[in-house]
Formats: C-alpha cells, sequence, structure tokens
C-alpha cells in the first residue's frame, strides 16, 4: 500500500465533507465524555471509601445486636488490649416544653472516648465533648432549626428534661436512611437509665466500639470467633466490613451509572454507523473514479476509514477532556446519596479507559459500513443508480467483536462473567427489538401502501422505504432514548402512586408503640378522644427460636450441609397472637388455627419467607424461649404477607389461649384526619405515657416521597445523557437527509411542486418518522414497566398517561421541527444552486 497517497487523498476527499460529520461526532463527544465522568466519579468514590472508612465506623470494630452484649462474649472481647467505648440506641418520643411540641427522635447514649477516628461537629464546639459531663443534650441541628430551638432550651426525653448543649451538625456514622425519619439526640450513656426508656417494646440497640493498636488483625480474630458472636445474634463489623458494606451499598449506583454512560455510547455509536453508511452512500462516484484510476478496494477502504478514524479519535479526545470537567457536577447531583463529601481529582485510569473503550467502540461501529468500500466497483462511474452496495462477509466479525467488547467492559465493572453477559443479552435484545420493529414498520408501510391516498401523502410515506430513508436509525435511537425516558417517568409515577394510596381511605397513618398492657384502656380513650379510629390494638410477645426439627439452634449453626438463614434463626422474634389473620394475607399452605383449646399441639403460622429461611414446613416442630420458658409448637399453616397497608405485620402467629400470660407490650394503630390532630394526640401521648412512641406514618410518607424525588432527579440527570444523545443522532439523522432528498426535492420543484406541497410532504415523512419513533420506545417502556413493577417492585399498575403524552408529542413536534428546518434551503432557492451545493 502507497500509505503516502492514501494520506493525501483521505485529506483532500475529505475537506468538502467533514461538515456533514461533525454532528454525528458531537454524539461521541458526549457520549465519551458521560463514560469519563462516571468513571472518574466511581474512582473517587471507592478512593474516598477506602480512606474515609475508618471515619466513617469511628473506630476499628464495633460489635451489637439489639440486646446487651452477653458476658460469655464481653470476656473475650476484654482480651483485647482496646480503648473501648459503648453506646445504646433508642428510638423514643421527645418532648419540647418552650415549644409545647413533640418529635419522634433517634436517641445515642454514648460512653468513653468514641468517635476515635473523625469527630463530632457541633456548635459550640466545646459541646461535642463537654455534653457527656452531666444532663446534656445535643440536638440535630436540622430539629432545631424546625422547632426554632436555640441551645440553652430544653428538650424532654422520657423522664429527664434536658438542657440543649450543641447543635449536633453531623450524626456520626448515621448514613442510612433511619435519620431522615427520626432526627439523632445525643446524651451521655450514664443518662439513659434515668430516661427510664428502656422498657419491654423499645427499639433498642447496643454497640460496643473498639480502638486497637496496628499490630493487630482484627480480621483474622473475627474469623476465628464468627460463630460464637453470630450464635448469640452479634454483629461485628471492621474497618474492612465497613469499606465492604460502602462498596457494595453503592455497588448497583456505580454499575447504573456505568450502564447509562454505555448506553449513551451505544447510542453514540448507532449515530456513528449511520453517519458513516450515508457517508459511504454520497461517495461512491468519488470511490468508483479511485478504483477507475488503479486504486485497489483496500486502498479505497483506507482512505475513508482514515478520514473516520481519525475525526473519532479527535472526538473521543474531546470528550474525554469534556468528562473531566463533568465530573465536578455529579457530586452536586448526588449529594444527598453520599454519606460524606467526595474530593473529586482527575482519575487518569478513567480517562484511558474512556479513551480506549471510546475508540474500540467507535471505529468497530464504523468498520460495519465502511468494509463495504472495499466492493464499490470502477463501474459505478458509469451506472448511476440507487443499488445497494454488496455487503461484506466481515461484517460479521465485526457485530462479534462489537458483542465481545460490550462484554469486557460490562465484566470490568461486575466482575461476573454471568452478570456481564446477561446484561450484553440485554442490550442486544434491546436493539434487535427496536431493529426488527423497525423492519416490520418499513415492510408494512410498503406492503400496504394507501395506493389511493392524496399525492403529498403518498409521497411522505413512501420516503420510510425508499432508498437513504432513515427509519432504522430513527426508530432504534429515538426508540431507545424515548423508552428510557418514559420508563423513568412510569416508575416514578408507580412508586409515588402506591405510596400516596397508602395514606388514602381508612389507610391508618399513626402507630403507637411500647403500651405496657396495664396503659391498654387509657390509651384507647385517649385515642377516642381525638375521634380518631383504634384500627389496631395488637399484643406483641418477644421471644427466640432455640430449637426445630429436632435441633437446637447452635447445632443447626455447626451444621455446614444444611446450614439455615442466620437472618432468620438469629433474630428476636416478635410474634402476636389473634383468632383470624390478617384478611390481607394470603394463605398458602394448611390451615390457620386461631384459637388453642387445649393439649400439646399448639399449632402456630408462619410467613411464607420465614418457613423457607428455615427450611421448615407443615407439621414441623420448633421450640420458642419466651423469657426463659420453652414453648413447643407446630407449623399448622403458612401465609404470604400483604405489606402494602400501614397496619402491624407478624412473621409469627400464635393462637389464642397461649401467650396471654407471657410478658407484653402492645401496638395501636389508627389514623389521624390532619396534622393538627396528629400534633396534639402526639403531645397527649408524650404527657401522660412517656414510655410510649409515635410513629407519625404521615411524616415517613413525606421523606419517602422527597426520597423517591431525589432519586428520580438522579435517574432523570444520568439518563439524560442518553437522551440528549438520542436527540443529537435524531437532529444528525435528519440533517443528513437532507442531502439525500435532495435530488427528490428538487425534482420535484422542477416538475411544478410548490413551496408549501413541499413542505407538507416532508411534514408526512417527518410525523410518521417521529410517531413510530415515540411509539416503539413508549412501548417498550410500557412494557418494561409492567414486568418491573409485578416482578420487581410487587406494585400495583396503575400508570398515568399525561407525562408520555407529552414525551409523545414531544418526538414528534421535534422530528417534524428539524425536518421542516432542513427544507428550508431546498424550497428557498433555486434547484440548480441546491445541486450545486450538494
Amino acid at each position: 500500500m502507497n500509505w503516502s497517497v492514501i494520506v493525501k487523498t483521505a485529506i483532500r476527499d475529505s475537506r468538502k465533507d467533514r461538515s456533514k460529520l461533525l454532528l454525528f461526532m458531537s454524539s461521541i463527544i458526549l457520549g465519551v465524555a458521560a463514560l469519563v465522568a462516571i468513571n472518574s466519579f466511581n474512582d473517587n468514590l471507592v478512593r474516598d471509601i477506602n480512606t474515609q472508612s475508618k471515619s466513617l465506623l469511628g473506630a476499628d470494630m464495633s460489635v451489637g445486636g439489639n440486646k446487651p452484649i452477653p458476658e460469655s462474649l464481653l470476656l473475650s472481647l476484654d482480651s483485647l488490649e482496646a480503648e473501648q467505648s459503648s453506646e445504646v440506641e433508642l428510638f423514643s418520643m421527645s418532648y419540647l416544653p418552650s415549644k409545647d411540641q413533640s418529635q419522634f427522635v433517634r436517641l445515642k447514649g454514648l460512653t468513653g472516648g468514641f468517635p476515635y477516628y473523625g469527630k463530632l461537629v457541633t456548635e459550640p464546639k466545646e459541646a461535642a465533648s463537654t455534653y457527656k459531663t452531666g444532663k446534656y443534650a445535643l440536638v440535630d441541628d436540622g430539629m432545631m432549626l424546625q422547632y426554632n430551638l436555640e441551645v440553652g432550651d430544653s428538650i424532654k426525653l422520657g423522664a429527664i428534661t434536658f438542657p440543649i448543649h450543641g447543635r449536633l451538625m453531623n450524626a456520626f456514622g448515621s448514613v442510612d436512611v433511619g435519620t431522615s425519619f427520626a432526627p439523632s439526640v445525643y446524651i451521655s450513656g450514664e443518662q439513659v437509665k434515668a430516661t427510664e426508656l428502656i422498657q419491654a417494646g423499645s427499639l433498642v440497640n447496643y454497640k460496643n466500639y473498639y480502638k486497637v493498636a496496628p499490630a493487630i488483625d482484627l480480621d483474622a480474630w473475627k474469623k476465628a470467633r464468627k460463630l460464637n458472636f453470630r450464635n448469640e445474634s452479634m454483629r461485628v463489623t471492621t474497618i474492612e466490613d465497613q469499606r465492604e458494606n460502602l462498596q457494595e451499598a453503592f455497588s448497583n449506583l456505580n454499575n447504573f451509572l456505568n450502564i447509562v454512560a454505555l448506553i449513551s455510547l451505544l447510542l453514540a455509536c448507532i449515530g456513528v454507523a449511520s453517519s458513516v453508511l450515508i457517508y459511504v452512500k454520497t461517495k461512491v462516484q468519488s470511490i468508483a473514479i479511485l478504483r477507475c484510476l488503479g486504486m485497489k478496494g483496500e486502498e479505497a477502504f483506507m482512505v475513508y476509514f482514515l478520514q473516520i478514524f481519525v475525526l473519532g479519535a479527535m472526538s473521543v479526545l474531546l470528550g474525554v477532556a469534556i468528562g473531566s470537567i463533568i465530573q465536578v457536577i455529579l457530586p452536586l447531583v448526588l449529594k444527598g446519596f453520599l454519606p460524606y463529601e467526595v474530593n473529586m481529582t482527575i482519575s487518569f485510569p478513567a480517562m484511558i479507559k474512556g479513551f480506549l473503550m471510546g475508540i474500540l467502540i467507535t471505529t468497530l461501529f464504523a468498520l460495519g459500513p465502511l468494509l463495504s468500500v472495499r466492493n464499490i466497483a470502477p463501474l459505478k462511474t458509469l451506472r448511476i443508480s440507487d443499488d445497494p452496495i454488496k455487503a461484506d462477509p466481515l461484517r460479521w466479525l465485526i457485530y462479534l467483536l462489537i458483542i465481545l467488547s460490550i462484554t469486557g467492559f460490562l465484566y470490568s465493572l461486575t466482575g461476573s462473567i454471568l452478570e456481564s453477559g446477561i446484561f450484553s443479552l440485554g442490550i442486544l435484545a434491546s436493539f434487535v427489538i427496536l431493529f426488527g420493529v423497525a423492519k416490520l414498520v418499513t415492510w408494512s408501510v410498503k406492503k400496504f401502501f394507501p395506493q389511493k391516498a392524496s399525492f403529498v401523502l403518498r409521497q411522505g410515506l413512501s420516503n420510510l422505504y425508499r432508498p437513504n430513508n432513515q427509519t432504522q436509525t430513527l426508530i432504534v435511537s429515538i426508540g431507545l432514548g424515548t423508552g428510557i425516558l418514559t420508563l423513568l417517568f412510569i416508575l416514578q409515577g408507580l412508586i409515588l402512586g402506591n405510596v400516596e394510596n397508602m395514606g388514602v381511605g381508612n389507610q391508618p397513618n399513626m402507630i403507637v408503640f411500647g403500651i405496657e398492657s396495664d396503659q391498654k384502656e387509657e390509651i384507647e380513650s385517649i385515642t377516642k378522644s381525638f375521634d380518631m379510629p383504634v384500627i389496631q390494638h395488637v399484643p406483641v410477645v418477644t421471644m427466640q427460636l432455640a430449637a426445630w426439627q429436632g435441633k437446637t439452634k447452635k447445632e443447626w449453626m455447626r451444621d455446614s450441609t444444611s446450614r439455615p438463614s442466620t437472618r432468620w434463626a438469629n433474630r428476636e422474634a416478635r410474634v402476636s397472637y389473634r383468632e383470624e389473620m390478617s384478611p390481607d394475607d394470603e394463605l398458602i399452605e394448611g390451615n390457620y388455627t386461631g384459637v388453642h383449646t387445649g393439649g400439646d399441639s399448639i399449632m402456630i403460622s408462619l410467613d411464607q419467607r420465614y418457613a423457607e429461611g428455615l427450611n421448615v414446613g407443615i407439621g414441623d416442630a420448633m421450640t420458642w424461649n419466651v423469657q426463659g420458658a420453652l414453648i413447643q409448637t407446630y407449623v399448622g399453616s403458612i401465609r404470604k404477607i400483604n405489606f402494602r397497608k400501614m397496619e402491624s405485620r407478624f412473621f409469627i402467629l400464635f393462637p389464642t389461649g397461649v401467650l396471654e400470660q407471657a410478658p407484653q407490650f402492645m401496638i395501636l394503630v389508627t389514623k389521624s384526619p390532619d396534622k393538627q390532630v396528629t400534633a396534639d394526640f402526639r403531645n397527649a401521648i408524650v404527657k401522660s405515657m412517656p414510655n410510649a412512641s409515635v410513629i407519625d406514618l404521615g411524616n415517613i410518607l413525606l421523606t419517602l416521597n422527597e426520597i423517591i424525588t431525589k432519586v428520580s432527579y438522579v435517574i432523570k440527570f444520568m439518563a439524560g445523557f442518553s437522551i440528549l444523545i438520542g436527540l443529537i443522532v435524531l437532529i444528525s439523522s435528519l440533517f443528513l437527509s437532507k442531502f439525500q432528498r435532495i435530488r427528490e426535492s428538487v425534482l420535484l420543484r422542477t416538475l411544478g411542486a410548490v413551496e408549501k406541497k413541499i413542505y407538507r410532504i416532508n411534514a408526512v415523512e417527518y410525523a410518521a418518522l417521529g410517531t413510530l419513533s415515540a411509539m416503539t420506545g413508549i412501548f417498550l417502556a410500557v412494557a418494561g414497566s409492567f414486568l418491573l413493577s409485578k416482578f420487581v417492585f410487587e406494585l400495583d399498575f396503575n400508570i398515568s398517561w399525561w407525562p408520555i403524552l407529552a414525551i409523545f408529542v414531544f418526538i414528534i413536534g421535534l422530528t417534524v421541527l428539524i425536518g421542516l428546518w432542513n427544507s428550508r434551503d431546498v424550497v428557498k432557492r433555486s434547484p440548480l444552486e441546491v445541486l450545486r451545493e450538494a
């Protein structure tokens, strides 16, 4: 090959037509920018997780559970040469005397020097250490602002009234959603007992923190004692565990962001393939002339490959640069989801990965249509026709390489061949469906063409299947973009709609728990005094599973061949007893026995997931430890619980006549008509029975709404890359289609067609393209959202069609507007002038 001639020919040949590819190359810029920005953000997030895990945990190790650490484990823990602190955390009601208001809070009582890494941020600063010296409280800054509180005001927690010693600017170590539902209040650990809040039914968690010498391998220490802690239902968390937990918590977010970036890049590459295909068709005469001058097919291929490759490489480099800048915006968008501020720095691995992936995918997608250049014969200089260029068998190898490269990229994200293969098949299936729909539409329009329709309609529809049509490109690119946007709107509406339905009609919106047995009549009296219904008032008994199917829990835990789920085996069971099961629950197997009439066989009912976790079935024996007393029971029925209603649900139900004399507390479920009644009722409960806690489900629903809104905002922001690139592909396709339609439009002008008629013909074509693209994407979105709502989210499928209709109209309007804009050169100037520029 004469590379000097090839390079010079490529430069000279591209001078006139470079602008035709620039708009399509902009999609590559955006696609690579999305990939680099997201990978850079992920790299910085992982780096900060590795460096800040110690500060987020606050210690080298924590040990905790919903009961005090047993003496046997304390002996083992005391053998560690370590500083230690303790924490008692419980959810309870608080009362603000100066405002005559109450608030559900997360109370933390701390003893010792915790945190050992990081620090509490308070105003004033000294309050972070001095609050432990007496009866003082640190109150969440958001709660202080909500109730217009000042340092020096008081907050009543149970039986004790605490002066507010400072504003708590960061709830240390609280990175879960629970902090959104209940603001944090810190007091000294010595003061917790005096509040008298820890009683039967209290939501309490006990935790010890340890700071050890660097030489001690805590992970090895934990591994050697893992079984002992698990048998006592204690959680041990080291810095490495914290790091893994955070990485796992953000793994789905990382995968989602990377998949969005990959889809953006693939959409851009579809635009590249389409542009190259059109570009090659416009260059058939030039290529044929080169062949007549003695240039081989492979040399002609290299001329145009160099043009596309250089322009693509320049676009990828620009995309890498823009992506490195965009990454600064991502922490602002994701601020509400991150437990700390991510320090953004340039990630060279992300830039390199983005550059290589961009070059590889862009080149492979361009090679498909470019391969046909080798098969353009010199005879094309004499035969001017729209006969299709002979396809090259090597294109199947290109398709295989594209699939392998996508799978490899996904494998680098997930680390799983199975998951990357499933993702790749899913992406491939989406494109195959869209291509199939495009083929079906083209065939259908041609097969059932309205021969008796008006000239304008016939001319516009025929452009959908005539040579150089854009039907496949637009339906795939815009259909996928429309589908993503529509799917987001539908899922957001479904989630919000199902959440809002939880509070309508007679659905409860308040739960009171921690009620003592002798307070049953008093709580019902208070509830009725506010004209609020008593929807549920049920007893709760706490117990531990001691044995089942003839083995004790410890024996099951030692059995490595058939070990049950530790989640179900070790959890403290909170059970109730009633004569009838909830009408919303579904009886899966057996018969529900609501009354125990005597005898040794006590028949209980289990939730389906609980039974599957322990691998028990109808008739199996289960022994329970109820405050030191052992009770033998048998599985009489298995239920499927419906959690969609805001009512108390129990995995284990006993019949009446068994647990009435056991230590227990009560839960009352009611419905408040408005916020004022809610506040007054809550205040009355706190004043009369400080041990009880009131959960306002209305506030939780509002918080869920805010969280869902944030989630949808983040998803829309990220999906915006795909949508924007899809729109650019749409604009580019329509822009380049102008060069393909010039001959037809000029012919119509020559035959006497007026400006208005040409506009109408183009409007019909572009309206049909927009309609078909939007309909395809919306259909896939509706089908996908139905499957997700039924089998993943388990939501009622009641969608709002207004946002979908708005998207549908927007896509059609944009398509028609761009199409008519492209037609202005043809109708405003003479046919000869237009042909000279074509």
